[in-house]
């Protein structure tokens, strides 16, 4: 297994369990759904990329992308650090790591 699937796999699980969390501290239904969705998309598009499945990481890139615009867009707006700043800096280590294994040869 290779950093760039680790680093989906990660990222889709604080993803989850951040939108597990932003429902069980504010009632946000939209956190719930939102964070579930996009961390079941992150693993299971690690899993494929396990099963040698080559658009997995792509997924996991494009997705994660966009969790980190939103998040970073989110951080602009409030100034708190918490969600959306974590959340900034660990999608934008996991989208390096994903990017890295996108383009590195095999």
């Amino acid at each position: 297994m290779n950093l760039g699937i680790v680093a989906a796999f990660g990222y889709g699980i604080l993803v989850l369990v951040g939108g597990i969390i932003g429902y069980i501290q504010v009632k946000s239904k939209i956190s719930l759904i939102s964070g579930t969705i996009t961390g079941l998309l992150l693993i299971i598009a690690a899993y494929c990329q396990l099963q040698q499945l080559t658009w997995g990481l792509t997924l996991a890139g494009l997705i994660t992308g966009v969790m980190v615009i939103l998040f970073a867009v989110r951080l602009a707006k409030t100034r708190k650090f918490m969600p959306a700043g974590l959340m900034v800096i660990f999608g934008a280590l996991a989208l390096v790591l994903i990017v890295n294994q996108i383009f590195s040869p095999q």
